[in-house]
């Protein structure tokens, strides 16, 4: 991989792949993309002529690169994604395939692998509580499945459950302890703070909570 100088580091992007998602927040393996897309809404093609030092790194595989079936307009391009520019939003991101939910929030603009799943939009750190939560959980159990048991959750499968639209005091509330939980710990104290907003959100009465409690 070329050295990351100020002008390289345009396009060198870091990545995450569905083994590094955690709870809150990733576990970056510092591994690295070259970002030499196609043009995005917001911006032209990349021109490796502009970077000779990924140039002469991409020249040592050129011949499998000219092969590529989903190359850009040249061969050192990537092919077209409409949303290459939505990873460099405030994001949730989640594994797609595994035996226990997790969804982390990223803001640094990490590139996320076909192994994950992500989102942008509003109340990002509020919803990445909320399906982290014991009633998330609840609410993606019944979500497709491999042969062997693994959870298959897939954007289809976010896209039914009901969550609430925070009012402000709420939202800003849980905002607090997640960035307490980004910038420290995840303790148990904190976890039950969320599940406990987050069951008066939802308007949950005693049963339902132990319901839930127990699954």
């Amino acid at each position: 991989m070329p050295a990351k100088s100020s002008k390289n580091a345009e396009i060198i992007r870091p990545i995450l792949r569905g083994r590094d998602i955690k709870r809150y927040k990733a576990d970056f393996a510092d591994l690295w993309l070259l970002n030499v897309h196609n043009g995005t809404p917001l911006s032209d093609p990349i021109n490796i002529d502009d970077y000779p030092d990924i140039k002469e790194y991409l020249d040592l595989f050129y011949s499998g690169l000219e092969k590529r079936q989903d190359k850009g307009i040249t061969p050192y391009n990537l092919r077209s994604c409409i949303y290459m520019d939505d990873f460099s939003k405030q994001k949730i991101v989640w594994k797609r395939v595994g035996s226990i939910i997790r969804f982390c929030y990223d803001d640094s603009g990490c590139m996320a692998l076909d192994s994950t799943c992500f989102a942008t939009g509003k109340h990002i750190k509020y919803l990445t509580l909320i399906l982290n939560s014991k009633v998330g959980n609840y609410l993606l159990k019944d979500s497709p499945k491999t042969g062997t048991g693994d959870l298959l959750i897939s954007v289809q499968a976010i896209e039914p459950v009901k969550i609430p639209v925070p009012e402000y005091e709420t939202e800003n509330r849980l905002n607090i302890i997640f960035d307490e939980i980004i910038n420290g710990c995840l303790t148990a104290e904190l976890e039950n703070k969320i599940n406990s907003i987050v069951y008066d959100l939802y308007n949950l009465s005693d049963e339902e909570i132990m319901f839930i409690e127990l699954q």
